[in-house]
This record gives structure tokens, sequence and C-alpha cells, in this order.
């Protein structure tokens, strides 16, 4: 057995070969914020040069823009009327900038409408270069996005109509508060609630700490049935944010409906690192997360199979576990369900565009500098791939509406309570599973030996979200190719995590289900949706069902585990 200083010998090594020393990259690295100006221009210059030798595009991009010029005109001639078959173009409905009645009459119509035409024009000079790689396509388009999102008419005082009634409604109050709301978030930065309604309002369903390590805490929930199935329920949440997005609050709880169907239910709760743990990686999560939690399951209940469950990057860890348990013989595992979890990265959909060599090895140089990588320097790619609702609508309201106090609900808190990302674990991360897709590939190694998902023979329940921006429906359905087991797939509106959270009663939910057996037909997405029939409500029920039909019959529930503090836990407080 290796003594500590030989491992901690090793860690180094390791770390040095993932690391080098480049500390002036590291100094501009930080200048960027991270971003490679490398990776920017080459973008740029490609689709510059592609562009250049698309005559035929410059035609069609010249007609296209005299016909959109002539139909703004046209329009705005006559007065600008509030009817959708005379106006140029429409938003799309994701769009809420210029939804208030102040856009329908001109001035400020017809500068919506400019602006939305300006943006399609841009969009097809982007996507229709011929020659130019799809990636490099979205790359500009989505950066050519960002650029004219700050330009858009509905981010200043002047043009924007709602800001004007309000300004003139109030005498100026508006304007004054978000300048005094703007100069203390520049000096102090913005003041989320964050975790402060944690164990009052939120994470709030009874139960326990049972096991704690240096990464996780183990929470036990208390039974509120009778009898329960002997198949526990193990979570493994995304370390990405706090565990308590499928623990908000009563009545939207993920972790109390599955109480109240019949299972015992465990979650991790992960600790929020500092520069200290910059030497952790995917293998210490995985031996002191899912892995350290099912030995603590088995032990504490008895229990010889466990239901496990993983939410987006904690989806991903968990097949990782569940391939490496296959692998070994370990058959613990009665079933995986993956929440918005991708275990195949080729189409990662926009968050790709952040991901390239150059610019993980950018990032590899701020984290090294810090040990993590921090929460604001994480969301900030999140917010850009929904800048309009994430950042600019924002900015908006609290800046020129100066509606600085609005209440926060649940989910907005959750979103505040940010945490950091090891610097060795975020690398090998973005490095083995975007750059390289290797756990698709079968190359990624446990223990010193490659996993491959085809070993995988449990059931398997995946869950989609439509409009999920961070994993795309389409990637999490790729698990259907991946494997020997029966895949059941839900698909559900909503996003990334509004989908997840879709409790039973919730307004306006739909879902598809379906299940593909290991026996059955390889179906591509598109032929999935015809044959999975659309059902209101949430799919909730359907997952409950589905692990109730993989379980034993109910009994009378395990005890307890030894107490280490009450539910939600000390590690879910730290900042």
């Amino acid at each position: 057995m290796k003594d500590l200083k030989s491992e901690r010998s090793n860690t180094d090594d390791n770390q040095a070969r993932e690391f080098p020393q480049r500390p002036l990259r590291k100094k501009l690295a930080k200048l960027s914020f991270g971003g490679s100006p490398a990776s920017m221009q080459a973008m740029w210059s490609d689709w510059a040069v592609h562009f250049a030798i698309a005559p035929d595009l410059q035609v069609d991009m010249v007609k296209s823009a005299s016909e959109s010029w002539l139909q703004w005109a046209r329009y705005v001639s006559t007065g600008c009327p509030d009817d959708p078959d005379l106006k140029p173009i429409e938003p799309a409905k994701t769009d809420r900038r210029f939804r208030s009645d102040g856009w329908s009459q001109p001035p400020f119509a017809a500068m919506a409408q400019g602006f939305l035409l300006l943006e399609d024009l841009a969009d097809q000079a982007a996507r229709n270069v011929p020659g130019l790689e799809p990636s490099k396509k979205d790359s500009v388009a989505f950066v050519t996005r960002q650029i004219l999102d700050a330009m858009a008419p509905s981010n200043f005082p002047a043009t924007n109509p709602e800001v004007l009634t309000r300004t003139l409604a109030t005498g100026g109050a508006n304007i004054h508060q978000g300048l005094k709301s703007a100069l203390r978030d520049i000096k102090d930065g913005p003041h989320p609630a964050g975790n402060s309604q944690v164990g009052e309002t939120v994470a709030t369903t009874p139960g326990k700490v049972v096991y704690r390590n240096h990464l996780i805490e183990l929470i036990q929930y208390e039974p509120t049935t009778d009898t329960v199935h002997p198949e526990p329920v193990l979570i493994v949440p995304a370390w990405i944010m706090k565990y308590y997005i499928l623990d908000l609050s009563p009545e939207n709880s993920l972790v109390r409906y599955l109480t109240e169907q019949g299972f015992t239910v465990f979650m991790i709760s992960w600790r929020n690192p500092t520069a200290e743990d910059a030497h952790y990686g995917m293998q210490d999560y995985l031996d002191l997360g899912p892995r350290a939690a099912l030995d603590v399951i088995e032990s504490h209940t008895g229990a010889r199979r466990v239901h496990a469950a993983g939410y987006c990057l904690g989806g991903t860890l968990l097949s990782i576990a569940a391939a490496a348990m296959a692998r070994d013989g370990d058959d613990r595992l009665a079933s995986m369900t993956l929440f918005a979890a991708q275990t195949d990265f080729s189409e990662p959909g926009e968050l790709n565009l952040f991901i390239n060599e150059s610019q993980v090895s950018f990032l590899e140089d701020v984290m090294h500098e810090q040990g993590y990588l921090d929460a604001s320097q994480m969301m900030s790619a999140f917010q850009m791939l929904r800048s309009n609702d994430l950042i600019w609508s924002q900015m908006v309201r609290k800046y020129l509406l100066g509606e600085d106090d609005l209440p926060m609900n649940d989910l907005m808190a959750w979103n505040a309570d940010t945490t950091r990302m090891p610097a060795r674990m975020h690398s090998q991360y973005l490095r083995h599973m975007f750059l390289n897709n290797d756990l698709a590939a079968g190359r990624y190694h446990v223990d010193g030996h490659h996993v491959s998902l085809r070993d995988i023979r449990i059931p398997v329940f995946a869950v989609g979200t439509e409009t999920d921006h961070i994993a795309p429906w389409r990637s999490v359905f790729k698990i259907h190719a991946l494997g020997h087991a029966d895949v059941t797939f839900a698909l559900t509106n909503g996003g990334h995590n509004a989908g997840v959270l879709s409790e039973p009663g919730h307004k306006r939910r739909h879902f598809r289900i379906h299940t593909v057996r290991d026996q059955d037909k390889a179906l591509s997405p598109e032929d999935w949706m015809e044959v999975a029939p659309l059902q209101d409500g949430s799919w909730w029920p359907a997952w409950a069902s589905w692990l109730a039909d993989n379980s034993g019959t109910k009994g009378k529930p395990p005890k307890m585990g030894k107490a280490l503090g009450d539910a939600p836990g000390t590690y879910v407080f730290q900042e």
C-alpha cells in the first residue's frame, strides 16, 4: 500500500503534467477573464475567408437586405400598423423584449422591427456560409447574437417605451434607484439571497446526515409511509450547484414526492471546494461520491439493490460508476436514471462554443492560478446562452426600471447559491468528456482500466427537456445507442432546471414517454417523437411507476442511520 508521501508525490506529478508552469500566460488569461483571444480570432478569420470566397452568398445577402429594407420602409410609411400580417418580421416566441404595449406604437415599433430584421440578416450571414464547419457557424452566430443583444433598443432608456413611461410616472425615481443599485453592485458585487433560505423555505424535507467525507455529506430522508420498497433511491446531483434543486419548496420537492410514493431516499450533498481541493479529480469524485454512498446505503439498510438517479454532471458521473460496476461484476444497482445528463458529448449544443483546445487550455491556466473555477466565471457562460432573459432583461429591470427588491422565489434562491469547481476535476471533465468524448468511445478509465457503457444491462430511465441549452435533449437521447439496456426516455417541456422540476399539478406541463428495449430496432430522435404520444401533466408519476415496477414488494422502512446532524447538513451552507 502506498504511503501518504508517495501518494502526494504522485498527485503533484500529475498536477504538474496537467497544469504546466506558464506564469505569463496565466496573467494574460486572467486579463481576458479566461477567454482565449486565439480561439476568437481563429473563428472570425475562418468565417471571413469562407464568406469572401462565396460571391453567390454575398449577392443573396444584398438581395435579402434590400427586401428587408423595402418591407421595413413600407411598414413605417403606413404608420407601423399593429397587424401581424403587415409586420416585416415577428420575434421568436421566447423573445420577451418587445412584448409591452409601447413597442406596438411608432416610433418604437419601427425600432423593434428594424432591429429584428438586422438580427435575422446577421444570423443568415453566419449560418449560410458554404464550406464553414458547423461548429464555426454556430460560434459566429452565437458571438454575433451576443453583440446585437447588447445593442437592442430595449436596453437603452431613450429607446425603451416602458422605461420612458416609468420615468415620467415616477419623476425619474426609477433611474435614481437604478443608479444606486449599479453603484452598489460595482462596489460590492450583486446581492442575491443565496443560501439564506436553506432550511427555512427550501431544503426542508426532514432527514439526517448519516455519512460525511471530504467531498460529500449523505442525507437519509425520513419515511412518510408505513411501508416502502426494499430498494432505496440514491440521488447524485451535479456538484456545479447545490443539491437542493431537487428539494426546493415542499410543493415541488422531488425528494418529498419520492418518500410519499413509498421510497427510501438518500441524497448526496457535495462540498463547496476551495483552492486547497485543487488536486481532487474525477476519480476522487467517483470514489468519495456515488461509490462511498452505495457502500454506506448497503451497510445501513441491508439493501442489496439500489435505484440510482443522477442529475446533469451527477448523471454523467453515475453512468461512469454504473459502467465500472458492470465491468467488475458489481450488481448492486437495480436501475439507473439520468436527469438531463449527457453520456455522449459529440453534440453538446451551444455550450460547446466555449469548449475547444485553445479555450480549455486558457481556462486551465486560470484554474491553476486560483485552484478552482469560480462560480461567477462559470455562470457567465451559462447566462450568455440565454443572454436576453438572464442578463439584459435583468439589467433593464434593475437599473432602468428601478425594480431592485423583487421577491426571490425558490428557484432564484437556488440559482444564486453558487459553487466552485476544483481545477483538476474540471480540467479532466472538459477534456475527457467535451473535447475527447472518451466515455462514449469506451476510452475512459476507472481504476486504471477502461469502462464501457455497453456493459450496462440494468433498466435505464432518461429525462430530456425540450429547451435545454446545457444538455440538449437529442444529446441526452444518445444513451439509447451506447448500452445494452432497456431505455425508457421521457421528454418534457421546459429547460434544464424547470423541466426537471415538473411536479404534479404544475401548470402547462406535458411530456412524451416511450421505452426502447435492447432487442428493439433503433429509433432516431425524430422517429421516437412519432411513436411517443404527447401527454399532459408531470412526468414524475410515470417515473415513480417505473421505479415501482422495477422494485420488490413493500415492507417495513429501514432504520435511519446514525445521525451526524439534521438535514440539510453543513456542506450546503459553505460559501
